[in-house]
């Protein structure tokens, strides 16, 4: 639901939803330099900061376009960045991160969201998004806490999955997007 007044990028949601993007270079710099509690709590932060953003623009009246492609844009950011870095260590598959990024643009182009409309997610890339983020998660808070399950194969194996289901929602949104055009 959007509100009816002009968009205004300067709420507390949209500032909340910014701290989430200062994390993305510090959650890039733990991970490559083997920080485990930084990544750790930098990945927490996000999550938490991602939960609130979205509850506290509607309890204060500050719901916007503007404000869910920044969400968005945050989260985007947050998760190729992060997949970036874990794919430089080998923990996620190298394709994930780049794909992570064409699927936000291409949701962002297709949902025409520069223009002022609203985002339009499908359930698989719905579902996608909350695993990209779950797929950071995984191995930063296994090695934070000194786990050795799961192992890197079954990482890497549901990193591949989450590959296979990026490209199967990009391909769904395509046909969508183009039968919509006919």
């Amino acid at each position: 639901m959007t509100s009816d007044r002009a968009p205004r990028l300067g709420t507390l949601a949209n500032a909340v939803t910014f701290t989430r993007v200062l994390c993305v270079p510090l959650l890039a710099v733990a991970v490559l330099s083997d920080a485990r509690l930084s990544a750790a709590a930098l990945f927490t932060w996000a999550v938490v900061t991602d939960l609130v953003d979205g509850r506290l623009a509607r309890s204060r009246g500050e719901v916007s376009n503007l404000g869910g492609l920044l969400d968005h844009s945050a989260d985007a950011l947050f998760c190729s960045v992060g997949l970036g870095a874990l794919a430089c260590t080998g923990a996620v598959p190298a394709p994930l991160p780049f794909l992570v990024a064409l699927a936000f643009t291409q949701y962002m182009l297709d949902s025409r969201s520069i223009a002022g409309q609203p985002l339009r997610a499908s359930f698989l890339g719905r579902w996608n998004g909350i695993f990209y983020f779950v797929m950071i998660g995984i191995p930063v808070v296994r090695d934070a806490l000194g786990l050795g399950w799961p192992g890197a194969g079954l990482v890497m194996g549901i990193g591949w999955l989450l590959v296979a289901s990026t490209v199967v929602s990009m391909g769904d949104r395509l046909v969508a997007l183009v039968s919509s055009r006919r």
